[in-house]
């Protein structure tokens, strides 16, 4: 770390913790970065002249007279088209062996988008992914969650929805991964020639947990710099916000802040909304959509980060492993999209609305008859139908390995109501019937055809 001219260095350090150190100097902002003993910080407190920074990688071994230099600025990050394609750290610093990025430096920690800037969300956003295309449909300028178990393949899940989204660019936000994970997506993005669409922000395992907190905001300060200034239709996927949370959580008890429920800070719910507020539809065109993974406690919808993320975001995808085809699906009774009715029917297929609700009815239908077969009760001629029509409709539409476009998740919906319905049990509206039931009413193989969409 070289020093510059007006740069402001103090040599006494009035309180060290264990990750964190408060000095004591005038005219410091709030959120100002600084080096420590030539280690990167960040300012997170000011309380008269006494200034607490942050020390990303921990404060072992820092002494009391210790150099500290203030850079008189936030975090920033050089943006411009020379990111896509590239891989970079916390700090915005290239890990993936390629030039230093030449571009225009912004600080990051912007503040969100003015409401009478944004433009109600209108914009189909496909993933590809039937469970959430059919059922839980995305719309750009959306923030929604993934809620899924720590072992649930959630990586995998959001590599796919990288490659398969229809959208202009994707910006990937790692936070706490293995670093098999950071060369998984890695691998897979440049195996299937996608770099030139994505950039990525990797914080891994082998990196202070702390700074996970920089993550989110570089994130979306260059999908801000696509999204308003070359109109793009930028996705920012954000994994894992659980471990972000709990890096919010060592620094305020490190800070000796009280904590609030499950232990985690009382600005959780401001810290994670500064972050999901991002997400917006722009009137020249560009959006934000954010789309992350917060992973559960032992399936603990009611612990505070996923409480305070269902208060922000709006909905959230539901990940569960269906025990009777061995496949992880989008759970259709947990997920929720809040915005599907701005393009379902309108920017799809008129029978869309219909099919979708028809079909959740019908695998409801199922759920209650698989209680009574594990109760002991009998089983209709009805029941034994419905149950036959959950396995393929998790097999064919809910799978997360289900790769097909909207029109053709609708037909196989339409192929199995046949199967295994009349058009009086499907309930649906009869011109919608009388124009999308299949002819012959035979049954086409869904994996067949999901083989030739695929191929």
């Amino acid at each position: 770390m070289k020093t510059q001219a007006f740069q402001k260095i103090y040599t006494k350090i009035d309180n060290i913790t264990k990750a964190t150190c408060t000095i004591t100097a005038e005219g410091i902002g709030n959120l100002e970065m600084a080096f420590v003993d030539n280690r990167p910080a960040q300012v997170v407190k000011i309380f008269g002249n006494k200034v607490t920074l942050q020390v990303f990688p921990g404060t072992e071994n820092i002494a009391t007279n210790s150099e500290v230099v203030f850079l008189g600025r936030g975090p920033t990050l050089k943006v411009g088209d020379e990111l896509r394609g590239r891989f970079f750290d916390a700090y915005g610093n290239v890990i993936d062996g390629g030039p230093d990025i030449e571009g225009e430096e912004v600080e990051i920690n912007g503040p969100t988008i003015n409401p009478v800037r944004r433009k109600q969300p209108s914009e189909l956003i496909a993933t590809g992914i039937a469970g959430i295309d059919l059922n839980n449909t995305l719309v750009t300028g959306q923030k929604i969650p993934f809620f899924a178990d720590p072992d649930q393949p959630f990586n995998q899940v959001m590599a796919d929805v990288a490659l398969r989204a229809k959208a202009d660019l994707i910006v990937l936000g790692g936070m706490g991964m293995s670093n098999d994970d950071y060369l998984y997506y890695k691998a897979i993005f440049d195996n299937a020639g996608a770099l030139d669409r994505i950039i990525c922000f990797m914080n891994t395992t082998e990196n202070p947990p702390v700074e996970r907190l920089l993550i989110p905001d570089m994130s979306l300060t260059a999908a801000e710099h696509f999204a308003i200034k070359h109109n793009m239709k930028v996705l920012v996927l954000l994994t894992d916000m659980t471990l972000y949370a709990d890096a919010l959580s060592i620094v305020s008890n490190r800070m000796d802040q009280i904590p609030s429920k499950d232990s985690m800070p009382g600005s959780l719910y401001s810290d994670l909304a500064k972050i999901y507020e991002k997400a917006a539809q722009f009137p020249d065109g560009g959006s934000i959509t954010i789309i992350a993974v917060t992973t559960l406690s032992g399936g603990d919808i009611t612990h505070a980060i996923p409480d305070n993320t269902g208060y922000i975001t709006e909905g959230q995808l539901y990940l569960r492993r269906d025990t009777d085809i061995g496949k992880v699906i989008i759970d259709p009774f947990r997920s929720l999209s809040r915005l599907k009715q701005l393009v379902i029917g309108k920017k799809t297929r008129a029978d869309h609305p219909q099919v979708m609700n028809a079909a959740v009815r019908l695998y409801s239908d199922a759920a209650n008859a698989k209680t009574k077969q594990e109760n002991g009760f009998d089983l209709t001629e009805y029941d034994k139908r419905s149950l036959n029509f959950a396995k393929e409709y998790s097999e064919h539409l809910l799978a997360i390995d289900v790769n097909i476009d909207i029109d053709t998740m609708l037909q196989i919906a339409w192929q199995l109501f046949a199967k295994y319905f009349s058009k009086d049990e499907v309930g649906i509206k009869q011109e919608i019937v009388d124009q999308f039931w299949p002819q012959d009413e035979q049954w086409l193989d869904g994996q067949a055809e999901l083989t030739k969409q695929n191929s």
